[in-house]
């Protein structure tokens, strides 16, 4: 039997190759079969999981409510020493220095990960804007924010931070960025669904010994991770019902 993986269509495109590394570290550890399915945008990620379509998931928080409430995943890992922020960054040629100053009728270009969006208005606030004053410009992924700048079509742009830093220098040196969240305490999760739940114990050990072996380092490396660390169901539900508070 194979199980289905995937993981937030919002990874950064320099660790794709990562991820199926780790699928195959995985497979071997375990000597489970699991088919790595990655999913252009959030909308076909969602449908894959009403339909009970995965097994395995690296989700952000937003999902992480509808896996656990829905749909009975639980968590298993995260990444030792990551959160989950949002940067908003203009051209740099863009003589604004700060979100108050930009105005309505500010385009802004961004994703359609809920979490960074969520994150993302709430920094605007402060520049009395918000979904009905802004011209929204929703795109596949945060190169394509980028582009949106550098070609003078968007004011302002919404993107995870580790997307972000994982931009070309180039492209970076084209950018200012204007404000960066410090939440601090939201976080991507590695989450079984009810196929696994028999398997956690086993998936879970494997994952925080992997730092302890060279091949394993090795293939933290390739995702950017250093290891992981083990994260409980109340800490995810903590975290969820932030998320919640935060997007009111």
């Amino acid at each position: 039997m194979s199980f289905m993986f995937t993981v937030s269509p919002d990874f950064s495109p320099a660790h794709l190759s990562g991820w199926y590394i780790f699928n195959t570290w995985l497979q071997k550890q375990t000597e489970l079969a699991f088919h790595l399915e990655l999913y252009d945008d959030f909308h076909a990620q969602t449908d894959a999981i009403i339909n009970d379509n995965v097994d395995l998931i690296y989700a952000n928080s937003f999902d992480a409510a509808m896996l656990m409430r829905d749909k009975g995943f639980l968590p298993l890992a995260k990444a030792k020493g990551k959160s989950d922020e949002a940067i908003i960054a203009v051209n740099a040629s863009n003589t604004v220095e700060d979100v108050a100053h930009l105005l309505p009728g500010t385009k802004v270009a961004y994703t359609d990960d809920p979490d960074v969006r969520m994150m993302g208005m709430i920094m605007l606030e402060p520049g009395d804007l918000d979904a009905t004053n802004i011209e929204a410009q929703v795109v596949k992924t945060n190169i394509l924010v980028a582009k949106k700048l550098l070609k003078g079509e968007a004011d302002a742009g919404i993107f995870l931070a580790e997307a972000y830093e994982d931009l070309s220098k180039l492209i970076k040196m084209q950018l200012r960025v204007l404000v960066q969240s410090e939440i601090s305490v939201i976080h991507h999760s590695l989450m079984v669904g009810p196929k696994l739940l028999d398997k956690r114990d086993e998936i879970q050990k494997a994952l925080l010994e992997m730092e302890s072996c060279e091949k394993g380092k090795g293939v933290l490396d390739s995702l950017g991770f250093t290891g992981w660390e083990k994260v409980e169901k109340d800490e995810v539900e903590f975290m969820i019902d932030l998320v919640d508070a935060l997007a009111m």
